[in-house]
């Protein structure tokens, strides 16, 4: 056998003799016999933070299903409901409880015990070793005790049940409560992968990266709109008004004022100022249910919103200038108007514009920022720039993300793999005269946007990865976007609709083409025999009769409209996704009412599970990732022991501690 001797030393550290490094190996040996730890896959979150926070706590619908498993034919569904929204929304659920329930202490000792069974189900997974990290610490030797003691165990029914009764006679039985349902919550969930698209839309980007920071395993492979915010963070200004404009489409404003501090009043001063005659009929924002904008903000927004998207066209166009090499200066939109005649000319044909008010705008020289603009920008700038909270979110992108991962042999990205006619990879220009494909351009990407945060990095290289986060959001080969173009110009000034169109790039339109999806799997050296891609970014209509689960079931798109602005356009609110044991199960939703709502009357979201792909034998430990890196370790520690017995290696007593 030939042994790295300095590798084995190091080894040694950890496991000193033949009796640590067998008791690691019969540890490890036995984790492999473990079932697999459920896996939670959810995309496209868009802002939502009430819903996204919901389906986080019920597992989308794995509790639910847990405690229908555990307790049918026991007890009623409408107490099983209850328990349910008990383990979702514990503090605010004993509070109602104790308005109306006659005999609390009975209740106390009904429901401890069945969130006890509920908790030993949910950590039959994991080891006691994990199952004890996950414990609240003034709670965690009882909650041990109660999970590895049974009442209808005769010897220890008394111990049990003094334990419980113990518990409600010191007024600690809300806390235990509370403390066990969040156990329940915590290891129903093994790892959670977030596919892209946190921001935009929705209110609540910031409430989601917070409880994201709480959260014990999560892993994001960037969406475009995640790029977005990272070029705005950075310091690209077509990214920052990009990301306002937006926030203002959408009458978001909660996000960028209130979570992250940017001032927005000197925009609202320079829009009135210059936009004050300007109905902006084309930029009134988008109201979403339950907002209440008076008639009078709005046309304030619709005047903001104009007039960052006029910034936004010539700061585009600045950076498209620049990097000729992206093939984009085309969509220098505001040099192809005739503003004497309100004509827009794309590929040699005259389009009508639906107005031709720009007062900010010199037609000899459209690209330029008027004085007052490039101020704004400066103070824009400054304010995205300096945001603490915002810097330490985008922080969390990066230690979190990455373009693609791969994981149990499912090949997870946002969006696509840019591709040719024939389905083979596409060699994408990323540097100036570099070109990759397929894993090495996402990756090349992913070490670029890294680039884009680090101070030691090239100044050239640092100013073209800030740029190249434009591309990202908008160009024609980018992974995160892979369209012909991002129609925003036309669509706020055009007349003409067929102007609007965005051709999809071949991966969206070969991507049911089982042999597209392995030829794509091989590329991405993802192997075995029940491999998959899994994907967001673009809706699903399933109204339309769409199935989300495409290539013979090599491809699963869980984008299913999350956000409230696709509901009627999807017909649904959103897939995700949950991979346990026993296989896939795809979780088709319905749109969340609210967390009071589903506290009150113990409404849950309503959904419909579709098997997807069922496993012919209870997947373990063994069979994942994680099962191989154990495998190799073991393999390591038999070779530390090999060398132990044969003299290699001296071993090392270990001191009794004397605490």
């Amino acid at each position: 056998m030939n042994y790295d001797t300095h590798y084995l030393q190091l080894l040694s550290a950890s496991f000193p003799n033949v009796a640590a490094a067998s008791t690691e190996i019969i540890n490890l040996e036995a984790i492999l016999n473990l079932p697999k730890g459920t896996e939670h896959f959810l995309a496209d979150l868009h802002g939502e933070s009430a819903a996204f926070q919901h389906v986080l706590k019920n597992a989308s619908g794995n509790i639910r299903r847990k405690v229908s498993e555990l307790f049918k034919g026991d007890i009623r569904e409408s107490e099983r409901r209850e328990l349910c929204t008990l383990i979702y929304y514990p503090e605010k659920k004993i509070e109602l409880i104790k308005e109306s329930e006659p005999d609390i202490n009975d209740w106390y000792k009904i429901t401890i015990n069945r969130l006890v069974a509920v908790c030993r189900d949910v950590s039959s997974k994991y080891t006691r070793s994990k199952v004890r990290k996950s414990l609240p610490q003034e709670f965690s030797y009882i909650i041990e005790e109660l999970m590895h003691e049974r009442t209808d165990d005769i010897d220890k029914a008394a111990y049990v049940s003094s334990i419980v009764n113990t518990i409600i006679s010191t007024g600690r039985a809300d806390d235990f409560i509370i403390a066990i349902c969040n156990v329940i919550q915590r290891l129903a969930i093994d790892q959670l992968h977030i596919l892209g698209d946190i921001y935009d839309r929705g209110p609540g980007a910031h409430i989601i990266l917070d409880t994201l920071r709480q959260y014990h395993s999560w892993d994001i492979q960037w969406g475009n709109h995640d790029i977005l915010w990272m070029g705005a963070c950075a310091g690209n200004n077509a990214c920052i008004c990009n990301v306002l404009r937006l926030c203002l489409r959408y009458a978001n404003l909660t996000t960028i004022e209130e979570a992250y501090g940017i001032n927005l009043v000197p925009l609202a001063t320079f829009a009135m100022e210059f936009y004050g005659d300007d109905p902006c009929t084309e930029f009134m924002p988008k109201l979403m249910k339950g907002n209440t904008m008076t008639e009078k903000y709005q046309r304030l927004t619709a005047q903001m919103h104009k007039a960052i998207s006029v910034i936004q066209f010539k700061k585009e166009a600045l950076i498209y200038h620049r990097r000729p090499e992206w093939q984009m200066e085309s969509r220098c939109m505001l040099e192809h108007i005739d503003y004497e005649r309100g004509i827009c000319t794309i590929d040699g044909k005259e389009y009508e514009m639906r107005s031709c008010h720009f007062p900010t705008i010199d037609p000899q020289h459209p690209n330029e920022l008027t004085p007052e603009e490039h101020q704004l920008m400066e103070r824009l700038h400054h304010s995205f720039r300096v945001s603490e909270k915002l810097q330490k979110h985008i922080k969390m992108l990066l230690s979190h993300g990455c373009m693609y991962s791969i994981c149990n042999q499912n090949l997870l990205f946002h969006a696509s793999v840019p591709l040719n006619a024939d389905g083979s990879l596409k060699e994408v220009e990323i540097y100036p005269g570099r070109v990759y494909s397929g894993l090495e351009l996402m990756h090349q990407i992913g070490m670029m946007i890294r680039a884009a945060f680090e101070n030691d990095t090239d100044q050239d290289m640092r100013l073209y990865a800030r740029d190249y986060f434009l591309y990202l959001w908008c160009g024609k080969n980018s992974p995160l976007f892979d369209k012909s173009k991002m129609a925003t110009f036309e669509r706020y000034f055009l007349t003409d609709k067929t102007t609007f169109k965005e051709e999809k790039g071949y991966y969206f339109q070969l991507r049911d083409n089982e042999a597209i999806c392995d030829h794509i799997l091989d590329a991405f050296n993802v192997a075995g025999p029940n491999r998959h891609i899994i994907n967001g970014h673009v809706p699903v209509h399933a109204s339309k009769g769409e199935n989300p689960i495409k290539a013979g079931g090599k491809l699963m798109v869980i984008d299913g409209g999350f956000s409230e602005a696709y509901h009627s356009e999807t017909g649904i609110a959103g897939y995700t996704l949950v991979y346990h044991s026993r296989g896939f199960q795809l979780v088709q939703h319905e749109p969340f009412m609210s967390a009071e709502d589903a506290i009150q009357r113990g409404t849950d979201i309503k959904s419909t599970t579709q098997l997807v792909e069922l496993s012919s034998h209870r997947m373990l430990v063994a069979d994942t990732d994680k099962g191989a890196e154990l495998r190799a370790q073991i393999a390591d520690l038999r070779e530390l022991l090999y060398a132990y017995r044969h003299g290699i290696l001296k071993e090392k007593e270990v001191k009794a501690s004397n605490r």
